[in-house]
């Protein structure tokens, strides 16, 4: 039996400042016009860089 394995990848569409005046707002907002556009964004936080990151999963076999 053979099996396959997926690797998800993440490519990131844009950054916004955790400590921007609006807080994720303009992130959600950016991430929900991509939806509308077809692409299956999301709002994620790195702690790392103190930042809002939207992103979108890339399946790669």
């Amino acid at each position: 039996m053979a099996t396959t394995t997926a690797q998800v990848t993440r490519t990131i569409l844009e950054r916004f400042p955790v400590g921007a005046p609006r807080g994720s707002w303009p992130a959600e907002e950016y991430a929900a016009a991509q939806r509308a556009q077809g692409t299956n964004a999301q709002v994620v936080m790195d702690l790392r860089t103190d930042q809002f990151l939207v992103v979108t999963d890339t399946t790669t076999q």
